[in-house]
């Protein structure tokens, strides 16, 4: 039946349970998979409010429900499988919606392969005796039960039909290092899977840049990102309230040829309601490419304009480090930026969990072969205490003399079923007080300028205010903030309680169109855009347009926040170090 249906129609399944079961319950920290049995009423409710919102294909509350996840005896198990499919049934009714039995992936938990198979045997049997045809494997990071398991569903029902989606970071590969087109490859081998995609680990604007040169022929490929990127707010995962946008962006997957659409982490009822009502629009894509210019490379830095510098304006600009070894660009950047006279080129360290250069280890390269000083964002993240301080003795030997400490973003919920863990020995605030402390121990005669990050976009300004004050009594002299685009946030600079010798750098990034502008407010975390702004971008606008409007927005923000800063922290888009340049310019602050 659901093939037939896929024939003629887009499939629309429901969005995340776990995420959206901790927002109507504020329970963040137990498995949602248990309320089959103690809390049957809320699981019935969301499954109801999906199909209201107009899914045609339901999950059951089952991704984690397995033995070793759970740490639950069979017996103990089977009682949540069997309701969880009850609770399905009981909201579909006697409509006309697919219920499949969702499988995540085991944790190996030092079991041997055939008991994590037979665990999925058992996890089969439980839904096959219950009735059910669909099955949905997701967030999976290889294929090494797949075959094996559906192959074992086939055998038992020859009419399944079984979809198994995978995690892909940003950078095109699953949590186990296998590329995008390698997984599409070792999927279409597969005769007892019908259905494959993707999930998790992204949010859908980057699933697009993922999926749209791929050519699926007639294969039925599925797309069920996340709501975007999450941010830690009070110690809890918070994802950014975005239905319009990410109905939009759907629309795009749709385009590439798509055929089954839905939500993950972070989607609701209304990202699910939005994406059926904007299924009767077009969209557009578009992707533009631009060559790249190698300079020779001029290796004498200059003193570091961070050790009492008199300078009315600090210019920081950052670049990001790229996800391969392809660097050539990148030092392209920072030459065009000496040139221009700014102070500081700083690395972002793998931003929104995804793996790129090392930061320090692209700023030294920088900093040898352009002869600029840099700042390298160094995040606590991926590293013990004693991997932090080998990287800190290797910056300082390599002349790097300021870093950006940051507690770094969290990685994607879907890493967590693949066996990747947070390495969070330190946060931002002992990352401070750690830097420091090397500076009196081991670099007393030149020490570190300990940046920090500030973000005044917070709804809770004083709070972040209050941990400014934290961090510089700890060692931090200079701050970079988020992104500043309000005109609320640009008055706060005036009234600033800021610490005695700190100094503040004003984060401004450049908007380059309207799609990015929508990117920027729904999938950044810590960025608010007003809605005046990104509506002074258009869809049909030509790139040069687009661009003149962000450089024009870029030198206003500025110009507030001039008379109340010490320096700007200029964040490059899209590597279009040209309009930088042009901003510096209007702002008389290049050569």
């Amino acid at each position: 039946m659901i093939r037939e249906y896929l024939k003629n129609h887009i499939l629309i399944t429901d969005g995340a349970t776990g995420t959206y079961y901790a927002e109507l319950t504020g329970d963040s920290t137990r498995y949602c998979e248990l309320a089959n049995v103690d809390h049957p009423e809320r699981i019935r409710q969301i499954h109801t409010e999906y199909i209201k919102a107009g899914a045609h294909l339901i999950r059951t509350n089952t991704f984690a429900a397995n033995s070793v996840t759970l740490n639950l005896t069979r017996d103990q198990l089977k009682p949540i499988l069997v309701q969880a499919v009850h609770h399905a049934r009981t909201a579909v009714g006697n409509g006309d919606c697919f219920i499949a039995a969702n499988i995540g992936p085991i944790p190996r938990a030092g079991m041997a392969d055939l008991d994590i198979l037979d665990e999925y045997r058992f996890l089969v049997d439980t839904f096959l005796d219950e009735g059910l045809t669909v099955f949905n494997f997701e967030t999976f990071s290889d294929l090494e039960y797949l075959p094996e398991i559906t192959g074992y569903i086939k055998s038992r029902m020859p009419n399944a039909f079984i979809i198994t989606q995978f995690t892909i970071t940003a950078d095109g590969f699953t949590r186990k290092g296998i590329r995008l087109e390698k997984v599409i490859s070792q999927l279409q081998q597969i005769a007892s899977i019908d259905a494959y995609g993707f999930n998790c680990g992204v949010g859908p604007a980057h699933l697009n840049r993922l999926l749209e040169k791929m050519d699926w022929g007639n294969d039925l490929v599925a797309a069920l990102p996340n709501a975007g990127y999450p941010e830690i707010i009070n110690e809890r995962t918070v994802y950014v309230h975005n239905p319009e946008y990410f109905a939009g962006q759907m629309l795009r997957l749709k385009d590439h040829g798509i055929k089954i659409l839905g939500g993950c982490c972070g989607t609701t009822p209304l990202h699910i309601q939005a994406l059926v009502h904007a299924l009767q629009e077009p969209a557009s894509i578009t992707a533009k490419k631009r060559k790249t210019v190698w300079t020779a490379p001029n290796n004498t830095p200059k003193p570091s304009v961070m050790k009492g510098t008199t300078k009315d304006l600090i210019v920081a600009v950052e670049l990001d480090p790229p996800f391969d070894t392809s660097f050539r660009k990148i030092l392209d950047g920072a030459s065009v930026y000496k040139e221009a006279g700014i102070d500081l080129v700083t690395i972002a360290d793998s931003p929104m969990g995804k793996a790129r250069i090392d930061s320090v280890a692209m700023a030294a390269k920088i900093r040898r072969e352009i002869g600029v000083e840099t700042l390298p964002h160094l995040c606590c993240r991926d590293r013990n205490i004693n991997a932090i301080k080998s990287t800190l003795l290797a910056a300082h030997m390599e002349g790097i003399r300021s870093v950006l400490a940051v507690t770094g973003d969290p990685l994607p919920d879907g890493a967590k079923e693949d066996g990747i863990k947070h390495v969070f020995n330190l946060n931002s605030l002992s990352l401070i007080r750690f830097i420091n402390e090397l500076n009196r121990d081991i670099f007393p005669e030149d020490p570190f300028t300990i940046a920090a990050a500030l973000n005044l976009n917070a709804q809770n300004r004083s709070l972040e205010i209050e941990r400014m004050h934290k961090k510089a009594a700890l060692g931090a002299s200079l701050f970079l903030t988020q992104p500043v685009f309000s005109d609320a946030v640009c008055a706060s600079f005036a009234t600033l309680s800021k610490p005695h010798g700190v100094k503040i750098l004003a984060g401004i990034l450049p908007i380059v169109n309207r799609r990015n502008a929508l990117f920027l407010q729904n999938e950044l975390p810590g960025v608010t855009i007003p809605d005046e702004l990104i509506n002074r971008f258009t869809d049909d606008m030509s790139r040069d347009e687009a661009q003149e409007i962000g450089i024009q927005l870029a030198v206003e923000i500025a110009e507030k926040l001039r008379p109340f800063v010490d320096g700007f922290y200029f964040i490059t888009p899209f590597n279009r170090t040209g309009m930088i340049v042009e901003i510096l310019q209007r702002l008389q602050l290049c050569k």
